[in-house]
């Protein structure tokens, strides 16, 4: 496993990193925080295809001239 920032991890370490995580955030609190992540990669994804969209429709218009 070759991430940009965190080089080369092996299970040992992936393992730790989970065990630490979980010490930190606690059993419960881990799903709501994985919900709230989740919530604002879509919204992110959702913004940038708007304005992916926005470039288009002024592209799209400048060209009919």
């Amino acid at each position: 496993m070759d991430l940009l920032f965190l080089g080369n991890l092996g299970t040992g370490e992936i393992v730790i990193i989970a065990i630490v995580i979980l010490l930190l955030f606690g059993g419960k609190k881990i799903p709501e925080l994985m919900k709230g992540i989740g919530k604002g990669v879509k919204n992110f994804k959702d913004g940038v295809k708007g304005i992916e969209d926005d470039i288009r429709l002024e592209d799209d218009t400048t060209d009919k001239k």
